[in-house]
């Protein structure tokens, strides 16, 4: 298997936006993807693009069709105590690609990412139930903070 991870591109969007949908199954949440094809290309590749992926993709040798296995998506969070920092929103590896080393490829070209761009860190959220996620980012040292309680406001 070769693996290669990339900046997303505008065409990646369609299968990005299905990796999301298979996250929200797998946490739970189904119904709670209501974002467009449309909105999800304008909001990362438009005039004013307000998020960055990067993806994992695999070559068929005898096609030469790309399969996209894994990508995580990020923008920009402002911290009135550590400046700019990358915040991760996504981070998914598909189910039949997991235990092969992809998301180790991914989270460290990550973190070249975020060096490269100058955020002094990563930022984000995991499932407290989320056992084999929790697992992955420990081997990175991660800081897990219990104290504070998320909010949020929906429109």
């Amino acid at each position: 298997m070769s693996i290669t991870v990339r900046k997303a591109e505008l065409k990646d969007c369609p299968h990005i936006l299905e990796l999301i949908k298979e996250l929200a199954l797998y946490e739970k949440a189904p119904d709670e993807v209501t974002v467009t094809l449309s909105h999800f290309e304008e909001s990362g590749f438009g005039n004013n693009p307000v998020w960055w992926g990067l993806v994992a993709t695999e070559q068929n040798e005898t096609t030469g069709a790309e399969t996209i296995l894994g990508f995580t998506l990020y923008y920009i969070r402002y911290s009135t105590w550590k400046g700019q920092r990358m915040y991760l929103e996504d981070f998914v590896v598909t189910e039949q690609a997991r235990g092969k080393g992809i998301g180790k490829l991914l989270f460290d070209a990550l973190i070249v990412d975020a060096k490269e761009k100058g955020f002094n860190g990563i930022v984000w959220q995991v499932l407290e139930w989320n056992e084999p996620a929790i697992n992955f980012y420990k081997k990175y040292n991660a800081n897990f903070d219990a104290e504070w309680i998320n909010c949020s406001i929906n429109f």
